[in-house]
Order: C-alpha cells, then sequence, then structure tokens
C-alpha cells in the first residue's frame, strides 16, 4: 500500500508590511511567524513534503533581511529532511534574468527545491528533472509521485495548457501552478477559463494552485475534485478578512487523494463604512463614529492589534477636514489601538444654496453666502456666523481701501464682541 502525506500552502508573501505605520515591524513579523507555524504543523504531522505553489515573497527584490529570517524559518523544515518544493508567484519573479533570484539561491541553498521548466524550439515545455547541484529543474520525485512545477506564467495560461499535457510522459503527477481560475479567483489577471484548465485533470491528480488569496476547488463535470487553492495563510490586504485562511492537507493511498483544509489564525482586520450622514458638527460625528467602531471591535475575540480600513461617508454639516487622520487615529487607539489604519474619508459639506433658486443675487450677497458657509464649516464657530461674517466683511472694506495698518486691523478685532 502507498501512503503519503503532503501541505500544500501558497501565496505567503513574506516581507510585506505597511511602510509608513508605527506598527511596521510587527505586521512584517505577521508573515514569518505565519510561515513558522505551517513550518511546525509540517513537522508534527510528519509530512513527505511540503508545496508552496508561489508567492512565497511579497516581491522579487527583498532586503537581505527578509532572506535571513526566510532561511531562519525554513531550517527546521531542513533539519527535518522535509523537502520544501516551490514555483514562483508574480511577486517572486524577478525581470532580470542575468542575475540570480531569491528563489533560486534558496534552491541551491537546499531549504527549497524551485521548479521551473524550460521551453523547446517550437514552444513546447520541457520538464527536467531536477538538478539538487545547481537547485533547478522541472520536475522531481519525492516518494514515488511526480512533482512538477510551471510557476506564473502570464495572463494567458489558458492558452498553454494542451503544452503542458502533451510535456508528462509519467502517472501519479502533481503539478504546482501559480495560476488563477475564473469565477473562484479573486484577482484580476493571471487567470484562465475553467474549460481551460480541465484538461490537466487527465494528466495530474492534484493540481496545487497559487494566486488567489481566496480557498477553492475545482472539480470535473462529473464531480471529481482535481485542482485546489489554499490561499494566503494570513490576511495580505484589506478585504481578505472575509476569505477562511488556511492551508491544505493531503493524504494519498494508493492513488486516492483526501485533501483537509486547516485554518490558520491571520491578524484580525476589519474593513467598514461608517455613513455620518446629517451630523451637524464634529463631535457628533466622532461619537458616532467612535460608537460604531467599538461595537465591531467588541466582536473580535483576538486580543492583537487589528488592522483597519475605514470608510467615511455621508452629507456633514461641518468641513470634512475637521475629521482628519490625526484626530480619528487618537479616537480610535482610545478604543482598540490598531497596528495600522487606512482611513478613506468621502465626506461632503451640507451646503445653504444647494436648492433651485429662481431670483438673481447681488455680488454682495453672494460674498455673504459664501462667507457664510465657510465659518459654519468650523464646529467652534456655530452659533456666531453673522458676527464674523460682519467682521471678515469689515477687515476687508479696511484692506480695499489701503489706508489702515496692521496696528489698526487688530484693533478692529479687539473691538468685536468675543
Amino acid at each position: 500500500m502507498t501512503r503519503y502525506r503532503f501541505f500544500h500552502t501558497a501565496d505567503i508573501h513574506l516581507g510585506k508590511t505597511y511602510r509608513t505605520s508605527t506598527g511596521e515591524a510587527e505586521r512584517y513579523e505577521d508573515f514569518f511567524r505565519m510561515l513558522g507555524s505551517i513550518v511546525s504543523d509540517a513537522i508534527a504531522a510528519r509530512v513527505d513534503f511540503v508545496l508552496i505553489a508561489g508567492d512565497l515573497f511579497h516581491t522579487g527584490q527583498i532586503l537581505p533581511r527578509t532572506f535571513a529570517r526566510t532561511i531562519e524559518t525554513l531550517q527546521p523544515l531542513k533539519n527535518a529532511g522535509i523537502p520544501c518544493i516551490a514555483v514562483e508567484g508574480n511577486h517572486d519573479w524577478i525581470h532580470r534574468r542575468d542575475s540570480i533570484s531569491w528563489m533560486e539561491a534558496l534552491s541551491q541553498m537546499g531549504y527549497i527545491h524551485l521548479l521551473r521548466p524550460s521551453r523547446t524550439e517550437t514552444g513546447g515545455y520541457r520538464f527536467s528533472p531536477f538538478d539538487y547541484e545547481q537547485g533547478m529543474g522541472g520536475h522531481i520525485e519525492v516518494n514515488g509521485v511526480n512533482i512538477y512545477g510551471l510557476g506564473y506564467i502570464g495572463t494567458q495560461a489558458g492558452a498553454h495548457v494542451a503544452r503542458i499535457c502533451e510535456a508528462i510522459t509519467t502517472t501519479n503527477n502533481i503539478l504546482l501552478f501559480h495560476v488563477g481560475v475564473w469565477t473562484y479567483s479573486p484577482v484580476e489577471i493571471g487567470n484562465m477559463k475553467p474549460e481551460e484548465a480541465l484538461p490537466l485533470a487527465d494528466v495530474f491528480d492534484y493540481v496545487a494552485l497559487g494566486h488567489g488569496h481566496k480557498p477553492y476547488i475545482i472539480a470535473t463535470p462529473e464531480g471529481r475534485a482535481y485542482a485546489f487553492n489554499p490561499g494566503s495563510p494570513e490576511c495580505v490586504n484589506f478585504g481578505e478578512e472575509k476569505y477562511d485562511k488556511g492551508y491544505y492537507l493531503v493524504t494519498v493511498n494508493d492513488g486516492v487523494y483526501t485533501h483537509e483544509f486547516r485554518p490558520t489564525n491571520p491578524r484580525p482586520m476589519l474593513v467598514t463604512t461608517i455613513d455620518l450622514d446629517g451630523a451637524g458638527d464634529a463631535e457628533t460625528a466622532l461619537t458616532r463614529f467612535r460608537n460604531v467602531v467599538a461595537a465591531k471591535i467588541a466582536s473580535f475575540s483576538d486580543d492583537r492589534q487589528p488592522l483597519l480600513e475605514i470608510k467615511l461617508t455621508g452629507r456633514v454639516g461641518f468641513h470634512p477636514f475637521e475629521l482628519g487622520r490625526e484626530r480619528l487615529r487618537l479616537a480610535l487607539e482610545e478604543i482598540c489601538n490598531p497596528l495600522h489604519v487606512e482611513i478613506k474619508n468621502h465626506l461632503s459639506l451640507v451646503t445653504a444654496g444647494g436648492g433651485a433658486e429662481s431670483e438673481k443675487k447681488s455680488l454682495a450677497e453672494i460674498e455673504r453666502e459664501v462667507l457664510r458657509e465657510l465659518i459654519s464649516a468650523k464646529s467652534e464657530y456655530k452659533g456666531r456666523e453673522d458676527e464674523l461674517v460682519r467682521l471678515s466683511l469689515a477687515i476687508r472694506d479696511q484692506v480695499l481701501k489701503g489706508e489702515t495698518d496692521g496696528e489698526e486691523l487688530l484693533g478692529l478685532l479687539m473691538r468685536e464682541p468675543a
């Protein structure tokens, strides 16, 4: 009886962080902690190998410290003798092929086995056996299973499927492919249609997908599941909090594949829209803002600092700039002290002259209306609009005459009642 087990993960995105955030260092570590937990689980489960279906790194041009932390994180897997087989995703890929990539360096050092096919003169695919000395190849055999790797091959991946299948002459095959499948994948580019992917089911027993950060499974018309996308184990971008997060544990008994989705524990993330429509002043709006955020955060069971993306909408009776980023950030610190926050201020100011008017206004009337709207937009000036409009026009008139110096203007201000 032939039996083996493996982990299938993808889209780790090591090196991802928020460069302008005070939580930069902590967020940077989130992704290494996540990979470290998967490595620990793989050792505990005594799997035969681990598959990473692309985007191990967030970018192809990583910092040396990211490379060093990656080695440190993968070291226990190497020490345990568990092969880590990987392909490049669109984030890992580098444009200059005259330079060695970080993925190639990891492969040459034995921390991963990087699979990348070559091409024939006629445009076909050649999956050469993996060369352990060079750390490169298109195909590797582990415990009797043939593992092929493609990585990310661009936006027209579906057109390559026939040539990929033609290059395979073995049985008991697994394919690592960094590509999405339309109607399932949440990303806009780098996908192929389900009917384009279907021929892979005739050649490969298991297609290990990556690219989309949402888990999904593709089946044949007869209902046989053959392609699996685990999604990213950590929330990489805002919006992913609504996806399940995890990786697959796959068990194979005499050619029969069974899969188990193992949930991970990503940092808590909240994306929400707060409607402040009708708020007459900034304090009223801020109170409503606090109440909404506090209610949503109360549902979190995780004590870690959350990641927040908040969109403010509505027509309000004060200038939207009064709810600036710093003021909102201080309010959020009192509620949940977020690790990182992004605020999209889409508030609009209600204007007094918004309705249709048939009569023509004089320039003086227009000036008074504009001044009044500008003044009333500041919460602290509420109730003093007429007084401040009169004062503003008085100062304007004196300046236009050109006969008043700064001291006299200051005296005009001092004579006005507080």
